[in-house]
């Protein structure tokens, strides 16, 4: 099987000792985020994970945890994102600058498949707009240049949480925001394309085949094929996306919703920043679960995929 860690937070930045410390014990536990009450147990175990796709934001925490991952055997994919947004979108992400440098010495290390840019998501605005996409897009690519092969992009999806962030956002800071024509969205896709080819990189589109355009490929961010190329080996996992549109390969997220301090008001996973914050400080790097869990029951059934409704006030900026 194939372990995410984790499209529901970021674990590299915030919770890397955990995971080392799970990955020498051979599991970890995860709870269903519905009810709170069903916890499984998920193998770690070399002989049961055929490789791991980290997702985050600032790997630099984590690189020196990738030596260990690296020397136990396991191949592994980085999902980095790197948008370059202005705070009042993205409150506590570390400067783009110092993820591109990170970047560049993983693939010196592990070579250009390892890394994969994520643009996303990409987010029109009057603090973004379109011809700041255009620009800040260029400036990554060339940036970015020999670290990896693909750049994924995606728009915003409106889901309700999302929806009620950006808009608590918008009216905080003194922004507005819009959701543009699906036209407009597949021109700018297309301006990606051409930036991307420049400079050595296929652009995918992550769950969102409206806007798929001549040059775009299908994203798979939980890529089976890409990990054989890493690993130098046949994974067998099948095509099973966790959502509609999703291309990905089959794996196990082991993560959890609001549990990343990040504070960028589009995420999907968090809804309320303050229990994210609050569970990140709570967390036991020795700990079983992620967070403390006191009356979850160990059952073996998969994990739900919803959020709690808990109501979002992201409190004071971080710097």
């Amino acid at each position: 099987m194939i372990i995410s860690a984790s499209y529901k937070t970021d674990i590299p930045t915030f919770y890397g000792d955990w995971f080392l410390n799970r990955l020498r014990a051979g599991y970890c536990k995860m709870v269903n985020p519905w009810n709170r009450k069903q916890a499984i147990r998920v193998s770690l175990d070399r002989r049961d994970v055929d490789g791991i796709v980290f997702w985050t934001k600032n790997i630099s925490p984590f690189i020196d945890h990738l030596k260990e991952v690296h020397k136990r055997g396991f191949p592994f994919i980085i999902q980095h994102s790197i948008n370059a947004y202005p705070k009042a979108l993205e409150f506590s992400v570390v400067n783009a600058r110092r993820s591109v440098e990170a970047l560049r010495r993983l693939a010196e290390q592990y070579g250009p498949r390892v890394c994969v840019w994520r643009y996303d998501t990409i987010i029109v605005s009057s603090l973004t707009p379109l011809d700041f996409h255009r620009r800040n897009f260029e400036s990554l690519c060339r940036d970015l240049e020999g670290t990896t092969d693909e750049v994924v992009i995606s728009f915003v999806h409106l889901y309700q949480k999302t929806l009620r962030n950006m808009n608590w956002a918008a009216s905080e800071f003194g922004f507005e925001w819009e959701d543009p024509p699906a036209e407009t969205k597949r021109q700018l896709a297309s301006e990606m394309v051409e930036m991307a080819r420049a400079r050595g990189m296929k652009l995918a589109i992550c769950a969102q085949r409206d806007y798929l355009v001549p040059g775009a490929a299908d994203a798979r961010c939980i890529d089976a094929e890409r990990l054989e190329s890493v690993a130098g080996k046949v994974i067998k996992a099948e095509r099973r996306g966790g959502r509609k549109e999703c291309g990905c390969f089959a794996s196990k997220d082991i993560g959890d919703y609001d549990t990343c301090p990040h504070g960028c008001v589009y995420c999907y996973a968090v809804l309320n920043r303050p229990l994210a914050q609050a569970r990140f400080h709570q967390h036991d790097p020795e700990g079983e679960f992620l967070f403390p869990v006191h009356d979850a029951v160990e059952t073996a059934s998969e994990p739900g995929t919803k959020s709690l409704p808990l109501f979002y006030d992201p409190g004071p900026e971080t710097t």
